[in-house]
């Protein structure tokens, strides 16, 4: 009856890992899409021109990159390497694999994300420091994210 009782609990907790792991990287996926719509939702329009210069807009996606930023270093715990993930993208085993790359590219960001808070004023310094963001951003996906198939 022990035996029972104690590879019952075993499941479950193991369930409840799984679970837990499957809620991170959900919470993962979110901030990441946040940033996808600061970036690619408001900032992108403006620097393109698409859409007129919001200094209100733009101040609220820098914050959400600077949220993002924050996050960063702990996000993707080790044990959520492997999780299945829903959507378009997956991390890349090299998050894990290139930990020092990894957090390499997170500095890279942050330093571009803390300089673009100082530098944007208005429609011209968004158009000279746009790209040095889509850089950092873009730079990242092509090594520590992949396309789910």
């Amino acid at each position: 009856m022990k035996r029972v009782l104690v590879v019952a609990g075993a499941l479950l907790l193991s369930v409840g890992a799984v679970i837990a792991q499957q809620d991170v990287v959900k919470q993962d996926q979110a901030v990441m899409k946040a940033t996808g719509k600061a970036l690619g939702g408001v900032l992108a329009p403006m620097f393109k021109g698409e859409k007129p210069y919001d200094q209100a807009a733009v101040d609220e996606a820098l914050k959400q990159l600077g949220d993002t930023a924050s996050k960063l270093p702990t996000m993707f715990p080790a044990s959520s390497k492997g999780v299945k993930v829903e959507g378009d993208y997956s991390p890349s085993p090299k998050i894990w694999e290139d930990a020092a790359g990894f957090k390499s590219k997170i500095s890279d960001f942050t330093a571009v994300v803390t300089e673009a808070k100082a530098k944007i004023k208005d429609a011209e310094s968004l158009k000279a420091t746009f790209p040095a963001i889509g850089k950092a951003c873009g730079g990242c996906h092509e090594t520590f994210r992949v396309k789910n198939s």
